[in-house]
């Protein structure tokens, strides 16, 4: 990555700190996330084009407050802080921050009172999207500031030191009810950054592959290839890269959806020609998953029989150093919050938490830094068929974590065949390539149900769907109801053992879209 420009993001916790990066990779400009404690350090190391101050839940009046070192304001690098960074920017400069007199939540009218810099070919008014207590106060701002749009509140919404090139926003431009928001970043990206947009999906292959070459040397590659999008990517593009020092171990761990490892078989065996071998572990994963039902233990126990199996096939081959992964950007944020940075871990990822400290593989992730919709365009761009870049995505941890409860073998028939029923149906009804994903799930209930004339006490299945643009957030499909009514149908009459079938109506947030 240090071939392109790109911009840094420092992290303080903002829930829409992942959407910052979004909107800076739509305008072809990379970034990188991390958490606040390394802003000095990757700053002076790799000299980015600009930075961005997060927003974050704190106040800057509070004693344990994650503030920036003050030297950082002097590197010359354009800085713009959104929110809680533009009130830590203000008070480190010696500008006043107190208690909002109006506390401002959700849509807010801004007056742009300055049309340069942050706001060229930027006039009037506009709607933005608020969530702060703190503001600063006009009358003691830091000194070299001026007051560049103010809310319908009187409140400061932007002030700017064009000398230094430090600004601050206390509306959020990067969420989609900020009626000029990606315009905002567009003029700090390219306006004030001076940055030319290089960041494309044609230029990451190339970049990729040289980097590969140059990290892997003469050595193996061994890569868990599952049939999903992240996996199949990963693996075309290191093969691209090493050829036949790439060794792909395809594991029938018994978590599979219907027919997976006869298809992995045909579409990359035989038709990219990638060595490939086919493991079946599938009594070893359900032996460790036996009693277990905590969806946490379920992937670390996952993550690390993957790990087991992968070196002990290893082992069978020379000069094999790494194992490769097809982690997603998404993957490491959910894992591990953003970099390292302060906010929760939502799931460990197989791929990313999951993997046991005394693995004796290196790792090669060569996707890591990006989202699924990138990784999608790569796919293509590597020659892969379109209904495989574009099949709905697949936990890593395979239906385990779509069986609430206990993974036994009666139940993956179930949610198997269900999940079977549920895709054959959104296909027939044109809806496949509509929805983002979509799945069945076992839940770990009976109820009472009625077939021909007698009482049934049987399981039920959740189907979920969703649309999605990189599994940051996610909204639920609204799926015609005769298509539900078919699969409701087809699943509670053939599959045996289930009797109710309900439709997840939720949203990400609050939800995941897996439900483990």
């Amino acid at each position: 990555m240090q071939t392109h420009e790109w911009i840094l993001i420092v992290d303080y916790g903002s829930q829409y700190t992942q959407l910052i990066a979004r909107r800076i990779r739509e305008q072809q400009v990379f970034c990188r996330i991390v958490p606040a404690r390394d802003f000095v350090p990757a700053l002076l190391a790799e000299r980015p084009k600009g930075v961005i101050l997060s927003g974050g839940p704190s106040s800057v009046h509070h004693p344990e407050a994650p503030l920036p070192p003050k030297e950082a304001f002097e590197s010359g690098i354009p800085t713009l802080g959104i929110c809680y960074g533009m009130q830590a920017m203000a008070h480190l400069l010696g500008g006043e921050v107190t208690a909002a007199t109006t506390r401002e939540y959700g849509k807010s009218r801004v007056f742009v009172e300055q049309g340069e810099g942050l706001f060229q070919d930027i006039e009037g008014d506009f709607i933005s999207w608020m969530s702060h207590g703190d503001s600063i106060n006009e009358s003691t701002l830091p000194q070299g500031f001026n007051i560049s749009a103010k809310t319908e509140h009187a409140v400061s919404a932007a002030i700017a030191n064009k000398e230094r090139k430090l600004y601050g926003l206390q509306f959020h431009p990067e969420v989609s009810h900020t009626e000029q928001g990606q315009q905002i970043l567009k003029n700090f990206l390219f306006g004030i950054c001076e940055c030319s947009g290089d960041w494309t999906m044609e230029s990451f292959v190339e970049s990729s592959i040289e980097d590969i070459r140059k990290q892997v040397g003469t050595d193996k590659v061994v890569l868990g290839l599952s049939g999903g999008v992240d996996s199949s990517v990963a693996a075309i593009l290191m093969h691209k890269a090493i050829g036949d020092q790439l060794q792909c171990i395809f594991v029938d761990n018994g978590l599979l959806r219907a027919r997976e490892r006869e298809q992995v078989e045909k579409d990359y065996g035989e038709a990219f020609n990638l060595n490939l071998k086919v493991v079946d572990a599938s009594d070893v994963f359900l032996s460790k998953l036996a009693g277990i039902s905590d969806p946490e233990k379920k992937r670390k126990i996952i993550g690390e029989t993957f790990v087991r199996v992968f070196e002990a096939e290893s082992k069978k081959l020379t000069d094999v150093h790494y194992l490769g992964q097809g982690t997603l950007y998404p993957d490491v944020v959910e894992s591990q919050s953003a970099w390292g940075g302060p906010s929760v871990t939502i799931k460990t990822h197989h791929n990313v938490g999951g993997l046991p400290k005394d693995m004796q593989l290196k790792l090669i992730e060569p996707l890591r830094d990006l989202f699924k919709d990138e990784v999608r365009e790569v796919g293509v761009l590597l020659g892969i068929p379109h209904e495989l870049v574009y099949r709905h995505p697949f936990p890593g941890p395979g239906l385990a974590v779509r069986i609430l409860g206990d993974v036994t073998p009666e139940r993956l028939r179930m949610v198997r065949e269900a999940d079977e029923r549920v895709i054959e149906e959104i296909r027939k009804a044109g809806l496949y390539d509509e929805i983002w994903q979509a799945f069945a799930v076992l839940l770990p209930v009976n109820t009472v149900g009625v077939m021909g004339d007698e009482r049934t006490y049987e399981h039920v299945i959740a189907v979920r769907a969703v649309n999605s643009v990189d599994a940051m957030t996610a909204d639920w499909s609204k799926m015609p109801p005769e298509v539900l009514g078919i699969i409701s149908n087809r699943i509670i009459n053939e599959v045996r053992g289930i009797n109710r079938v309900v439709y997840d109506i939720s949203s990400k947030p609050p939800a995941t879209i897996e439900w483990e």
